[in-house]
């Protein structure tokens, strides 16, 4: 079933950034695809500008620096990325579906963007300490804050148990971050449907409830640790 695309939801958005309807676009394509195949310190203005077929000059007309690209690339791609889970989870009801939200509507832009998303992550990673660095620091802050946030509203809520919001927001990070290594567009699975079962994996666990076998063997244990 095909996705209906509203002129403001993450796919009519992804859409229109990524349609090479101007050289600008086309230009920006260019390098995430590079980015994201080669990294943003081995990507130079030159192989752009090679792989578009203009001269570097022609391609400095457009942007004056990588500098400039990396703003485009990342900073403009990373706030896209808050602005859609915030979207996502102001809508959601109760904090373990904030917590949904927020992990599905990232998996969203992962999926409908992933030239996008793995480019400005390699360019986030590789892209110095200059002022625009540190603004994309701050919009990932944003981002992963958000994500505690939802968590520690679950733990006050009792919908979650007590635990460190921090480490429970970079474990379930760290999940959608891997992908990037391993899912292929077109493999078995989606990226919503892996998604899907990793929440249910973080949220439920992996063991089934105890059965009654489980616990009369477990009866014997804890009476010998009782006369040790």
């Amino acid at each position: 079933m095909s996705q209906r695309r509203t002129a403001s939801s993450p796919a009519a958005r992804a859409a229109a950034a990524d349609a090479p309807d101007t050289r600008e676009n086309q230009l920006l394509a260019i390098a995430r695809r590079l980015f994201a195949r080669d990294g943003y310190e081995r990507t130079s203005m030159r192989d752009i500008a090679e792989v578009a077929d203009i001269t570097k000059a022609a391609l400095y007309y457009y942007f004056p620096n990588k500098e400039a690209l990396y703003e485009r690339v990342v900073l403009e791609s990373m706030q896209s990325l808050v602005d859609d889970v915030s979207a996502a989870v102001a809508a959601a009801d109760s904090p373990t579906a904030r917590i949904r939200a927020f992990m599905q509507s990232s998996a969203d832009v992962f999926d409908l963007a992933r030239d996008r998303w793995i480019a400005g992550s390699r360019a986030f990673r590789e892209g110095g300490r200059g002022g625009q660095h540190l603004a994309a620091i701050a919009l990932r802050d944003r981002y992963e804050n958000l994500l505690r946030q939802c968590i520690t509203e679950g733990i006050a809520s009792g919908e979650v148990r007590a635990i460190d919001p921090a480490i429970a927001g970079r474990f379930l990070l760290s999940g959608l971050n891997q992908m990037t290594n391993w899912h292929r567009p077109d493999g078995r699975l989606g990226v919503t449907e892996v998604m899907r079962q990793f929440l249910d994996m973080a949220l439920h666990g992996l063991l089934a409830e105890a059965r009654p076998a489980d616990t009369a063997a477990a009866r014997p244990r804890a009476a010998r640790s009782a006369k040790v």
